[in-house]
């Protein structure tokens, strides 16, 4: 799927152009690293759709793994990345950044990602701060306080989407989602929040196994709850905020994606974690493909697509789920 990604698009590049390319590590070097290229062939390959087709692939991942994760410890298949307002958040700092025209750089981040990620992780830290119930953060009212956050900084993002005036499009195109603007300089920004996200969400992939059995079996069982949880929720945000922050809201990615690879693996998440991801990465790499060749030269927001695709397909797992138990686990 990735070759077949990297290949089409409006500008028509020959297969064995292609795999040329592809196949010499000193052209990529100088591409990636110094942005030389030989050609105008080089240049759509190498310097456009390589890095677009890889940060697809790592969005894509990442919210599978973010939605696998929050519907393992919520116990409900209804959670997503968006639930707990992460989206909001970011949606609202990038929107801030966008109508101020700041030209921050930190952490490798320009403004409006930087914005964005400040945002989808101090909403994370709001959610669960206002969750608390003494030392403890009841799971349900986490879920609740998540969703009336993200209804909350929603109605703010909306108020200044109406005062946007001359930025008005921009503001509405990234909100859709998309990866018009990928660089390489964007995938090597987000690689290491990524690599932490994932790491620590996998280490704990068998306590996550527990959570299933309930909370408070969980507990009985010897794993520290609260401990895990704040890992597992602060890991599953800095994801959804690291692909947020460069893409924009693409939605249904975290909500279908876990549930179409519970049926076909079970409730494992050792296993269940790499195959949401590997399925998200080429859900949005095909989706993307898709988007910039359906009306080309001119391209559609993926997050449109998704959203197309990702409410019928939601609904047969729904009529689907019926019939099979998501959260029975042995582990």
């Amino acid at each position: 799927m990735s070759f077949i990604a990297i290949v089409a698009g409006a500008a028509s590049i020959p297969l064995s152009s292609a795999v040329s390319i592809l196949l010499s590590p000193s052209q990529i070097y100088y591409a990636v690293v110094k942005g030389d290229v030989a050609d105008i062939q080089h240049g759509i390959l190498l310097l456009m759709r390589l890095p677009r087709v890889i940060q697809a692939a790592i969005v894509g991942a990442s919210l599978a793994v973010a939605g696998a994760v929050l519907q393992g410890l919520f116990r409900n298949p209804m959670a997503d990345p968006y639930v707990l307002g992460v989206s909001s958040g970011a949606a609202l700092g990038a929107v801030i950044a966008m109508l101020t025209g700041g030209s921050l750089l930190l952490a490798g981040f320009t403004a409006v990602p930087l914005f964005a990620f400040i945002g989808g992780i101090s909403t994370i830290a709001l959610v669960y701060y206002m969750s608390r119930v003494g030392k403890a953060v009841p799971v349900m009212t986490l879920l609740l306080a998540g969703i009336a956050v993200s209804a909350f900084l929603s109605a703010f993002v909306s108020l200044l989407t109406y005062f946007a005036g001359e930025r008005l499009h921009q503001v509405i195109f990234w909100m859709m989602g998309g990866f018009g603007g990928a660089t390489w300089s964007r995938v090597f920004t987000m690689l290491p929040y990524i690599l932490v996200g994932f790491t620590c969400i996998y280490y704990y992939a068998r306590e996550l196994n527990v959570f299933l059995l309930g909370e408070e079996t969980a507990r009985h069982l010897g794993v520290d709850t609260e401990k895990v949880k704040k890992i597992l929720l602060a890991s599953s945000s800095l994801l959804v905020a690291a692909a947020v922050s460069t893409s924009g809201i693409i939605g249904f990615v975290g909500l279908v994606v876990p549930h179409f690879i519970r049926i076909i693996v079970g409730p494992d998440h050792r296993i269940l974690l790499p195959a949401s991801a590997l399925l998200g990465a080429n859900l949005l790499i095909a989706t993307d493909t898709l988007a910039r060749t359906i009306i080309a030269p001119a391209e559609l927001p993926v997050g449109i697509i998704t959203a197309m695709v990702g409410a019928p397909m939601f609904i047969y797992l729904l009529k689907k789920r019926k019939k099979l138990r998501y959260f029975n686990t042995s582990s």
